[in-house]
Order: structure tokens, then C-alpha cells, then sequence
């Protein structure tokens, strides 16, 4: 621990320097270190908070040694000895803690997150699945309390959707959702087979942290606008005013479209920010490819052929691929249940991550 002891007390030098910063006008009035400061500041504060705590209890464990060492009395020793005893089970779980908490955290966990859901390979099925898995999803975010709108959508001719995309926001999105990108497969008699067949279906899910205003700069000269009236399901027009707005970025050859908003200026704000999204992401992925060739629990958003975890409904089994991972619940799981996965997913990660560190 001696080596760790030396790390938080580094911590908490940048921390009081972190503090004093953000109180200095000259930083206020820089918004974007401003912002970047006190992300910093926020994340280095429960390590500091635990270190506190693990000093305290290093303190009173040798004012118990002391009392046991030299009271005479025989009352006194036994309830120092007790407290030894209290004192000395809190810093083994306090230590594993420390050295979670001193991992570098990714930046982007604490950002809202763009999910978007794409049927597969499997024809009317892998549409009915994928519509299955956004029921799955937005159950799981109503569980979280967190918000969610559906930006785009092109829905499956026999329902479901070929593609949904989805701006969530809340605490720690991206760093809780961003464990579901990859391929998801389901086995099972599909709704359009007449001989009663199992068949392999597929949709796959990306997880995209936001991007904030911050963390982009765009040319509007740079962005073509093209604006068109919002469509339903069958092609029918939702309403006859063109509030539907499609946005092409030239320089990366990105498309955004955004119809759920009634309000052209409302789909225009949307647009923009998942374009800021997906510009942003083209940079994030040169660092998701170098940590997922390292841990089983990540998949690069350049790889989308990655099968992560298959849904097989004649024994109602879920099972994740990256972990070896076997569930009976599939029921529950499809209703949204996936906290349970994304635990173990998270658990495994950490000890990856702390056996890079060295600290494992």
C-alpha cells in the first residue's frame, strides 16, 4: 500500500490545486479550462474523501496499539483491543476501493450517450428484434430515471425498426451503457417462419458519448441543411410543414437526420448536437480501438462484426460472449433487467484495468 500512500498523496496536492484554481477569475473567465477544472475537481474529490477516511483509521489503529501497549487498565485494553479488531476489517475493503478509485477514469463516462439500434442480417426478423431490444433499452433508462428521446427512426416493414437512434440523458450514461456496443443475436422461431424453425437473427448496438459544445468547434460553412416534411410509419407525412431537418457534414461525409420534434428549430438544436456527437466520436475511436484490443469487456465502434452476446429463446438463456456469462433469465432480461450484466461486465473491466495498472 506504501507505493498507493504516495499516489493520493499526489492526489490531494493536484486537488487543493484544483481548488484554488477554479476560485481564480482569470479561469472563470475561460470557460472551457473552467469546465475541464472542476470535471477534474469532481472526480479527484472521492479520492480524497477515502484517503481521509483511510488516515483516520490508520490513526486510531495506533492510538489502540498504544492503549494496549501500555494501560494498566485491564477493561480499558479489551475495548482498545475490540476497536483494533473493528478498525483493522474496514482497511482491506477501504484499500481495494483506493485502487479502484485511483484507476484514470475514462472522461467520457460521466457524458450523456447517442444510442442507436440497427437491424442485421435476418430480414424482417432482425427489424422485429431490434425493435425488441430498443423496448429492452428504454425500459432499462426508465428503471435508471434517466431521459431518453428517439431521434430518427426508419421502422421494419413487419414491425420493429431497421434503425432507431436515441439521445439519453442522465448520471453516468455512457459510462454505464457504453458495455452493449457490438452485435446482439437472437435465436428463436421467428413470427414470419411457417414451419416452426429456429433461425439466427442480428441488429447491432453502438453507444456514443456526446459531445459537448465544448469539445468541438464546427464551421457552419463546413454543414449543408436540408429540410423536409417528418414521415410515419408506411410513409404517410406526420405534418405538412417541413420541420424534418437533415444535416451533411462535408469534410467527414456525415449524415444526421433529425424528425421527432414538431419545430424545425427544435430538430435543427438535436441535429446538431449528435452531429457534434459523431464528428467527436471519429476522434474517440483511435482511443477505443487501442483499449478494446486490450480488455475483452470493450468492443471497438470500428468493429461492428463483434458478437457480444446472443438472446436464445427455446431455453430462455442470455449469454454474454466477452465474459463467458450465462443467464436463465431472458424473460426479465428483454423487460429491461440488464443491470446484473453490465455489473459483472464493469467487475471484470476493473480488474483488467488494475491488472495494467499493477496494482492487481
Amino acid at each position: 500500500m506504501s507505493v498507493i500512500l504516495e499516489k493520493l498523496e499526489g492526489v490531494k496536492i493536484r486537488f487543493i490545486e484544483v481548488g484554488e484554481q477554479i476560485t481564480d477569475p482569470a479561469i472563470i473567465s475561460d470557460m472551457k479550462k473552467y469546465v475541464k477544472l472542476t470535471k477534474e475537481y469532481k472526480n479527484l474529490e472521492p479520492v480524497v474523501a477515502a484517503y481521509d477516511i483511510y488516515k483516520n483509521i490508520e490513526s486510531n489503529i495506533a492510538d489502540s496499539k498504544q492503549i494496549i501497549a501500555e494501560e494498566d487498565d485491564e477493561e480499558m485494553r479489551e475495548m482498545a483491543k475490540m476497536e483494533l479488531n473493528d478498525l483493522e476489517s474496514q482497511i482491506a475493503p477501504l484499500e481495494e476501493k483506493i485502487k479502484l478509485l485511483l484507476l484514470p477514469q475514462d472522461p467520457e463516462d460521466d457524458k450523456n450517450a447517442v444510442l442507436e439500434i440497427r437491424a442485421g442480417t435476418g430480414g424482417d426478423e432482425a427489424s422485429i428484434f431490434a425493435g425488441d431490444l430498443f423496448r429492452m433499452y428504454t425500459k432499462f433508462l426508465d428503471s435508471k430515471g434517466w431521459k431518453y428521446s428517439v431521434t430518427n427512426s426508419a421502422d421494419g416493414t413487419s414491425g420493429g425498426f431497421k434503425e432507431v437512434v436515441l439521445e439519453v440523458t442522465g448520471k453516468k450514461v455512457y459510462g454505464t451503457l457504453k458495455y452493449e456496443s457490438g452485435v446482439h443475436r437472437v435465436q428463436r422461431v421467428p413470427q414470419t417462419e411457417t414451419q416452426g424453425r429456429v433461425h439466427t437473427s442480428a441488429a447491432s448496438v453502438a453507444v456514443l458519448p456526446e459531445a459537448e459544445e465544448f469539445d468541438i468547434d464546427l464551421n457552419p460553412a463546413d454543414i449543408r441543411k436540408d429540410t423536409y416534411c417528418s414521415s410515419g410509419p408506411g410513409g404517410q407525412s406526420v405534418n405538412t410543414t417541413y420541420s424534418a431537418v437533415r444535416l451533411t457534414h462535408a469534410p467527414t461525409g456525415i449524415v444526421v437526420t433529425c424528425q421527432d420534434q414538431k419545430s424545425q428549430l427544435k430538430n435543427l438544436d438535436k441535429a446538431m448536437a449528435e452531429l457534434r456527437t459523431r464528428i467527436y466520436n471519429l476522434q474517440y475511436q483511435q482511443y477505443l480501438d487501442e483499449i478494446s484490443s486490450k480488455r475483452k469487456t470493450m468492443v471497438s465502434t470500428g468493429d461492428r462484426s463483434a458478437k457480444i452476446r446472443t438472446y436464445n429463446y427455446p431455453q430462455g438463456r442470455v449469454t454474454d460472449h466477452r465474459i463467458g456469462l450465462t443467464l436463465y433469465n431472458l424473460p426479465s432480461i428483454m423487460d429491461g433487467d440488464i443491470q446484473e450484466i453490465i455489473d459483472k461486465l464493469q467487475v471484470e473491466e476493473n480488474a483488467e484495468r488494475l491488472k495494467e495498472s499493477g496494482m492487481a
